[in-house]
């Protein structure tokens, strides 16, 4: 299980690379990558975090991926500092002897990370720049699990 909050951007074919060939028993990888959108006219994003604090929260949370769906293995990555429309933001992996658990750990360590990881957003546009606010929306798809 890795965690990693940095700045650089990551090569999403070589992280699944290493992260699939270190993976034993199981027989499904889930991966998935979010990506700044540059819906509206933004023009940037800058993420916060509190080091430490934020790895800590996502360490706990992947754990608990790790215990619930029985992962092989998982793998979380969070930028944070300015981003433009196209980059990554983070990236997703979980191994499980079968697709189902992969999926759904996937989708619950998503979910987790826009509702509840502690970072802090705030998006630019040419008008300027405004702190990004809870969705009701990504409440709502955190309550499932």
């Amino acid at each position: 299980m890795r965690v990693a909050v940095q700045s650089a951007p990551f090569d999403l074919g070589v992280e699944v690379a290493a992260f699939t060939a270190g993976v034993t028993g199981a027989g499904a990888v889930v991966t998935f990558t979010g990506i700044v959108r540059p819906d509206g006219g933004l023009t940037g994003m800058e993420i916060e975090h509190y080091p430490g604090m934020t790895e800590k929260a996502i360490l706990a949370i992947t754990g608990e991926a790790v215990t619930r769906w029985g992962l092989a293995d998982a793998l979380v990555i969070h930028r944070y500092g300015p981003l433009k429309p196209g980059e990554a933001i983070m990236m997703v992996a979980t191994a499980a002897p079968h697709r189902g658990d992969a999926f759904a750990a996937a989708e619950f360590l998503m979910d987790y990370l826009k509702s509840r990881a502690p970072f802090w957003k705030k998006e630019s546009r040419d008008g300027g720049a405004t702190l990004v606010a809870a969705k009701d929306a990504d409440e709502d798809a955190l309550k499932r699990w």
